[in-house]
């Protein structure tokens, strides 16, 4: 009955509005007049058109604002507009409610509930900031914190407040505006009404940075600031993001402190992208030996000898090392120190070490604590044991039949590894197919080598349990077709990484995670406490070791020179490789991503069996495929399948990144015979299609005239 009664009110008030030619009192001539007669009935008609326009959220608030100033001046137009911006944004705030609350958390609630808990919480926080700087319409504002678990007396009452000054604004505006004579050069140009504009241009920047001011206190308001630093920046871990967060602020001549509790180098030198680089080349060399045959060099029977491959594994990264060294980095001005560090508050680190526990203070922090591989918690896991990305190189014997659970880019890389160096391997994932952020034309190339080598592909299944029955280890896998028993001598878990965020003390600052477990960052990589940011894997994202390192430069500046400057990490062009064989490159947008967002786009594509290089390396396989804005040559992505392919990436990642297209590949000279060569014939092929042809008629008459 409520809202019947609601809708009926709100019908004949619409229904009045067109009887009644309510476009008459938007008209400032039509208060003018009236207000040199009777300025009490004025100021009472403008009040209830006003607050009826907010109540049905018609648009038109900002021209009447102005109005109002300009009829009533600063003071007396202030009150008015105030007071009836707050009552209609209330009303319409009421309505929602009553109308649409209960419906729409009862069918989203779900959906729903960490807003409803961060309004429950924050609410009048959140509402304030909105009403300071409008990111959105007030009036969205108004519908939206209908349906929210916030009171209508902290709307209304934080409503005023919010808008009071935004308001305050646009009447001044209003006010100076009207006390025109004429709309004369000489009459515009007073200094109170350019004071006005030169406010309302800069009032959002005076709400935000005081917004700003506001958010930061009271966040650090339950900590002490030292008077004094020991550093300007301290980095906890000496992964890439750290690493390169520590080179740049001994660089800029900064004092930095890098705390690592294990290895320098991180997951990339250490367990990630320098070992399994490593086995893949040792593969790869069997799997050539073993089929060199096809041109003439006949190799005896190839041995491998995985104590031998995983020694030089090891010596790899031992070679390595030294680049990401502490004595490196300590001659290059970095403090480094080896131990657990504890967030005290945001300017104190507690860092446990061999010698002792000691504390350092900074005025930054820089979190690059990195991730770790994700288990499934799956009966019996423990029972028969298993190697992640991590555990993996400690590795000795090859095992005889591999168990490869997740088929994604480190699922596969591994799995066609341990293959060439003598492995049954089956692949296990419950996706479709393996690879799944690709396309369907990358994972039929990748799928197709894969089985030519006889790698076993359980896709659309996953392991129920897992036992050992006789001796033997066994995993239990629902397939499509019911459930299968199958034995391994060795499993690997590769179904993903999860970020580091227990152990180091970000519980005791607040800072907040999203919804998958990673630090929350802002678009400068600051985290939800002031002065301390985040970057690599233990924000999500992205999770390469270029990325981290990219990342780390906007972190490192924003934490050193963010009082004079910020920059927004930019990541428009993000290129990775996936190392199988055929390899994968990919750059911007695939043809899967620009379904799901909803781009349109124009597919080009090259196909390197064509390739004479290809061709005589015994590589033709694979394609290259460029992604542009129809009818143009701006390249919104490019995916290559095939040799060389993580290299080949480099020219597309540079055309994209300065706003170059496939007209400038094509008009660029590559060496021949390359596999870079095949960049340029798919610009070619791009060309190819979109020749003038009714030009090219023309032309053809013209040769044809010319020989008579």
């Amino acid at each position: 009955m409520k809202k019947l009664i609601i809708l009926a009110v709100i019908a004949a008030i619409v229904s009045g509005l067109f009887i009644f030619d309510a476009q008459q009192y938007l008209a400032p001539e039509f208060y003018q007049q009236l207000f040199q007669a009777q300025p009490l009935l004025t100021a009472a008609i403008f009040f209830a058109v006003y607050v009826v326009m907010t109540a049905l959220s018609i648009p038109g608030a900002a021209a009447l604002t102005l109005i109002g100033g300009a009829i009533f001046g600063l003071g007396w137009g202030l009150l008015l507009i105030s007071f009836a911006s707050t009552l209609g944004a209330t009303l319409a705030f009421l309505m929602t409610r009553l109308l649409l609350k209960d419906w729409v958390q009862s069918k989203f609630g779900n959906y729903l509930k960490t807003i409803n808990a961060g309004v429950e919480k924050d609410g009048p926080f959140y509402l304030f900031t909105l009403r300071l700087i409008p990111v959105v319409p007030f009036f969205v504002i108004n519908l939206v914190m209908g349906l929210m678990p916030i009171k209508a007396w902290t709307f209304y009452w934080v409503s005023q407040l919010g808008m009071l000054a935004g308001t305050a604004v646009y009447v001044n505006a209003g006010a100076q505006l009207g006390q025109l004579d004429e709309l004369s050069v000489s009459g515009i140009l007073t200094p109170g009404l350019l004071g006005s504009f030169v406010l309302l241009a800069l009032f959002p920047w005076f709400a935000r940075t005081l917004i700003n001011k506001v958010k930061k206190n009271r966040a650090l308001k339950a900590f002490k600031k030292p008077k004094s630093f020991d550093d300007n920046l301290l980095v906890i871990g000496a992964g890439a993001g750290g690493l390169v967060s520590s080179y740049i602020a001994a660089a800029t001549k900064a004092k930095v402190t890098l705390i690592e509790k294990h290895k320098m180098g991180g997951d990339c030198l250490n367990t990630g992208c320098v070992p399994s680089k490593a086995l893949i080349h040792a593969a790869s060399l069997a799997h050539e030996a073993r089929h060199a045959s096809k041109v003439g060099v006949n190799v005896q029977q190839v041995q491998v000898d995985f104590a031998q491959v995983m020694q030089s594994v090891h010596q790899g990264i031992k070679d390595i090392e030294p680049h990401d060294s502490i004595e490196r980095y300590e001659g290059l001005g970095v403090h480094c120190i080896t131990g657990s560090a504890t967030l005290v508050n945001p300017w104190t680190v507690e860092i446990e070490t061999e010698q002792g526990k000691q504390t350092r203070t900074a005025r930054n922090i820089i979190i690059a604590a990195g991730g770790r591989p994700k288990v499934l918690p799956i009966p019996g896991l423990d029972v028969v044991g298993y190697y992640t990305s991590d555990t993996l190189w400690s590795i000795t014997e090859l095992p005889k039949r591999l168990l490869v659970i997740g088929a994604g880019p480190i699922g596969c890389e591994l799995a066609q590894s341990f293959k060439r160096l003598g492995s049954d391997v089956t692949i296990v994932d419950p996706a479709p197919h393996i690879l799944g952020r690709e396309d369907e034309d990358v994972v039929t190339e990748v799928t197709s080598q894969f089985k030519e080598e006889g790698i076993e592909l359980l896709t659309q299944c996953k392991p129920k349990s897992f036992a050992v029955v006789n001796g033997e280890k066994q995993a239990l896998i629902e397939t499509p077709e019911g459930e299968r028993t199958l034995s391994f001598d060795a499993m690997i878990m590769a179904v993903g990484r999860e970020a580091n965020v227990k152990g180091y003390g970000l519980e005791s600052l607040n800072i907040q995670l999203d919804e998958r477990g990673n630090i929350l960052v802002d678009e400068y990589l600051e985290t939800s406490m002031p002065g301390v940011y985040a970057v690599g894997d233990v924000i999500g994202g992205y999770q390469f070791t270029h990325v981290s390192s990219h990342e780390a430069w906007y972190a490192s500046v924003n934490a050193l020179f963010g009082h004079l400057k910020r920059f927004k990490a930019d990541y428009s062009v993000i290129p990775w490789a996936t190392y199988t064989d055929p390899q994968v490159g990919r750059v911007g947008l695939n043809e899967t991503d620009a379904k799901a967002q909803g781009i349109e786009f124009e597919v080009t594509k090259y196909e390197i069996k064509e390739l004479d290089r290809a061709i005589v390396d015994g590589q033709a396989r694979g394609f290259v495929k460029v992604l542009t804005v129809p009818g143009k040559d701006k390249i919104l992505g490019a995916t290559i399948v095939g040799a060389m392919a993580g290299e080949l990436m480099a020219e597309f990642v540079l055309a994209m990144r300065h706003g170059l297209g496939l007209n400038k590949i094509l008009g660029t000279i590559h060496a021949y015979p390359t596999m870079m060569e095949s960049n340029k014939y798919v610009a070619g092929e791009w060309k190819r299609n979109h020749a003038p042809q009714s030009l090219l008629k023309i032309v053809e008459k013209l040769h044809a005239w010319r020989r008579g």
